[in-house]
């Protein structure tokens, strides 16, 4: 049997409007903010530091100390003075993605529900102070210590203040005071912990370092993140990269001593310009912009990120599993149909929440529904067993509460019922709030010495509470098996169903059995017109989308054709399914769940289960949620997502990501936003070590060749800085190319140094390196000096430089078929490296430091000639990969 055992009713004491909005604000000026003090971030010192702490710029260090050991001190001040400009850059960089992710999380902050003036209103958990009272329900995050006034079948998770993973019970009518152990006060609430079940309303005690959660802050230090799968792969790329380089050092050392026309200065000075060649030092900066551009980016496509993984996450997505309500359709139910248990039918018109529209009867016939008392007692209790609220303010019909609630509120009205009489005739004993895992809710209410219990919810939960069902001749016994086949009927119409029922018996009798069936309401949610075309891309991208809802399954499966998620024929894996394949072993399970992609009558414990399932079976699986029940699967999943305008706080803190306007096409959206940054970083990387494979290989043909070094240690430093410095952080800023979800999604074990950007570095890298070596070999056979040789060999990286900056802004698609202009910053930099590098020419102490010298039009012209082969090169492979590229990859 279930039955409500509350203290005492829930709804507001009018004797109790709350603080006033004046009153509220002189408090907020007294007490400040409720909001813990922030931990410190980093400091632009402590941000400077960091730069340093890499095993480039180790190698850099090293190369320094080596050029004064050996008495090249511009070569070692030049390193000094670039790994500053390195440092100042990477700070710069750093502390403008710090300060947007800060902004970020201005975005993400929680609301809570007060009352204020005699009106429940929203507001930033930020502006409650001291003596607001404050309604809690739930799935909601506590916003601060709070005195209970009243509560009913309250539970509260506060094992984040006292370590207890059962949730407490609260009872108002209780007493404690500040002497009793924190796990013994049941009559208050704590900052920060989490209402499990039930609602509550009390008035605040204390706000911000005040609260116990506060207390314990003030000697608690932050915990440092996990470090993202991404970063780590990186950092991993980044100890190879460097690996590779000490290789590739003792290899040329080999070289010249074999030789054996090199002295030990020359060789040292050789290994250290190959060393400073081949580190890619701006590697750090521009992953801190792509990921901050891409979370920039996906806010504006409303989705918030509140885990750096999260970025990386959604690129790898290769299954969705949806809510159906206000993801895939627009979450504003409109009763569209009545029936009463003796088979009549009435039909309902309107839209939305004004209360426009008439009843009448089946297939539009009048009615006079003033005379029909069973219809009347539906909407009663309907509007009774009920927490919203519908208001006409500002020349516009307001709402606010659960929208099944707010369509019984709106069908009232179109009945000319008075919400305000119906609630006050009778004296609310207790409110049974809806919870997912009872699938009803309900109120006890009071009429002289008569109890009348008012509940709705599934159809199965009400029919199991009932007995007998009313008809226009009282009551009589219940016929289950012809309702069962109405609800059945309109659930496979996508239909979402309500039933109702009323129990009128003596004082204290609180159970919900032996009740009388009053009929059912046929609901509909409309579609997202946006769904459809999401679900396409998906398709298209290589992502499953699997709907998991609580509806009836017909409901569920005449949706799910609608957006094209499953076929005629397919299953509807349902809870009860769930349960039956459980008790014969995880492989049952496992073989239910894999051939599924609807599912439906799903509590939410069950949803980490599928979740758990699928990705047993090799899927990245995000999940959506927005209750606190969700909870555990979010955390189960590869990529949580909560819902931001009905997602409650838990599931906010739980997920990795939110998307602020509840709409799947929004996830979608951030999905291909994912992939964008993934795709620009690897654009990154190609640039980057394509340039310093490319000075290991004319290093080693000089050697080879008997040649002198073709560029000194500054001038390789300098390349680095001038050729790569502006342009690897402007390819971060690079738009989607289009196409992002026609391809199919990576593996999350994917090494972000692939064999395609190995590949195109050995393509790209080898063309410019034995281009260089050319020049700078034909140019010291026309009879000029190793200075004007290098000074031109520079130029020529330079220009190479330029060239292949512009065609990394994609991995396959011609430069000629994108705008030039999509990437403004690119456009920007390219002719800024140039630019920087001319200018050097003709400065008289920079130019003396880096041994160049101004060239004339016709060299320059020359050298662009040359460097312009590389995109033939690059134009020529683009064409293979495209004639190897199979579709979908």
């Amino acid at each position: 049997m279930n039955s409500a055992a509350p203290e005492r009713p829930i709804t507001p004491d009018p004797a109790d409007n709350g603080l006033s909005r004046q009153e509220a604000s002189a408090r907020l000026e007294k007490f400040g903010y409720n909001r813990l003090p922030a931990p410190p971030m980093p400091g632009v010192v402590e941000l400077f530091a960091r730069q340093f702490l890499s095993p480039f710029i180790y190698i850099l260090l090293i190369a320094s100390a080596v050029s004064f050991a050996l008495g090249q001190t511009p070569s070692g001040v030049f390193i000094l003075i670039v790994l500053l400009i390195n440092a100042v850059i990477g700070t710069v960089q750093e502390f403008s993605a710090q300060k947007a992710a800060a902004a970020l999380k201005q975005m993400m902050k929680g609301t809570a529900h007060a009352l204020r003036d005699g009106q429940i209103v929203t507001i930033d958990v930020e502006e409650i102070v001291p003596g607001d009272i404050v309604l809690l329900s739930s799935g909601d995050k506590v916003p601060a210590d709070i005195q209970l006034l009243s509560a009913s079948s309250l539970a509260v998770d506060e094992s984040m203040l006292t370590g207890e993973s059962l949730a407490v019970a609260k009872n108002a009518g209780e007493a404690s005071d500040d002497s009793t152990p924190l796990t013994e006060r049941v009559d208050q609430c704590f900052a920060g912990s989490i209402i499990t079940h039930g609602r509550g309303r009390g008035r605040v005690k204390a706000t911000a370092s005040d609260t116990q959660l506060g207390k314990i802050a003030q000697g608690v230090t932050g915990k440092t993140s996990a470090e993202p799968p991404l970063m780590i792969r990186i950092r991993k790329f980044t100890y190879q990269v460097a690996f590779g380089i000490l290789a590739a050092i003792a290899a040329l050392a080999g070289l010249m001593i074999l030789d054996g026309g090199y002295s030990v200065e020359d060789m040292i000075l050789m290994t250290i310009g190959l060393a400073v060649s081949v580190i890619p030092e701006g590697l750090p900066a521009a992953l801190t912009v792509a990921l901050a551009i891409g979370m920039s980016r996906m806010a504006k496509r409303n989705v918030i990120i509140r885990k750096l993984v999260a970025v990386e996450a959604l690129g790898s997505c290769t299954l969705i599993c949806s809510d159906k309500t206000g993801t895939l359709t627009v979450n504003e139910l409109t009763i569209r149909r009545v029936m009463l248990p003796d088979g009549r039918q009435f039909e309902v018109t309107g839209e939305g929440v004004a209360p426009g529209g008439e009843i009448t009867g089946h297939a539009g016939t009048e009615v006079d529904v003033t005379g029909q008392e069973t219809l009347r007692e539906l909407c009663v209790a309907g509007v009774l067993a009920n927490e919203s609220h519908l208001d006409y303010s500002g020349g516009e019909w307001v709402s606010q509460g659960d929208i099944v609630d707010i369509a019984f509120l709106v069908m009232a009205k179109k009945l000319g019922m008075s919400i305000t009489d119906l609630r006050t005739r009778q004296e609310q004993v207790a409110l049974i709030p809806y919870e997912s895992e009872k699938a009803y809710s309900g109120v006890v209410n009071r009429i002289g010495d008569t109890t009348v219990i008012y509940a709705k919810g599934s159809p199965e939960k009400m029919l199991s509470m009932c007995n007998r069902m009313a008809t226009t001749d009282g009551s009589k016994a219940i016929d289950k098996s012809a309702l069962e086949s109405q609800f059945t009927e309109l659930a496979s119409r996508g239909y979402r169903i309500i039933a109702l029922a009323k129990k009128t018996t003596l004082p204290g009798d609180h159970e919900m059995a032996d009740m009388i069936f009053l009929g059912m309401v046929a609901m509909i949610d409309p579609l997202r017109h946006e769904a459809f075309e999401a679900i396409e891309k998906c398709r298209t991208g290589g992502i499953e989308v699997a709907m998991v809802t609580g509806d009836h399954p017909a409901t569920a499966k005449s949706i799910a054709l609608e957006l094209g998620l499953c076929e005629a024929d397919a299953t509807v894996v349902t809870g009860p399914m769930l349960d039956e394949a459980s008790a014969t072993g995880q492989a049952a399970v496992d073989q239910l769940i894999r051939q599924a992609r609807v599912f439906a009558r799903i509590e939410p414990a069950r949803k980490a289960q599928i979740v758990d399932s699928f990705m047993r079976d090799g899927h990245f699986v995000a999940v959506t949620g927005d209750g606190v029940n969700d909870a555990p699967a979010m955390r189960q999943a590869h990529a949580g997502i909560a819902m931001g305008k009905r997602g409650t706080d838990v599931a906010k803190e739980t997920a990795d990501l939110i998307v602020t306007d509840d709409n799947f096409s929004s996830i979608v959206a951030g999905i291909e936003q994912g992939r964008v940054v993934y795709n620009n970083i690897r654009k990154v990387i190609g640039l980057l070590v394509a340039t310093g494979f490319s000075a290991i290989l004319l290093f080693f043909l000089c050697v080879l060749a008997g040649l002198p070094m073709p560029m000194i240690a500054v001038q390789l430093l300098w390349l680095n800085l001038v050729a790569n410095g502006f342009q690897d952080v402007a390819l971060a800023f690079e738009p989607k190319e289009g196409g992002e979800l026609s391809v199919k999604p990576r593996s999350p074990h994917e090494p972000v140094f692939d064999k395609h950007i190995i590949e195109h570095v050995l393509v790209v890298g080898s063309w410019m390196g034995l281009v260089a070596f050319l020049n700078f070999q034909w140019t010291l056979e026309q009879g000029q000096s190793i200075e004007e040789a290098r000074n031109l060999t520079l130029m020529l990286m330079v220009l190479f430089g330029n060239i292949h900056a512009l065609n990394s802004r994609s991995e396959f698609r011609s430069l000629f078929s994108i705008p030039l202009l999509r990437n403004p910053f690119l456009m920007l930099a390219v002719p800024l490296a140039q630019l920087a590098h001319i200018g050097a020419m003709y400065a008289p102490g920079l130019s003396d430091v880096l041994q160049i010298q101004p060239i004339s039009v016709r060299e320059w012209l020359q050298l662009l000639a040359l460097a312009m082969s590389l995109l033939v090169v690059e134009e020529l492979h683009k064409i293979l990969i495209r004639r190897r590229r199979p579709r979908g990859s």
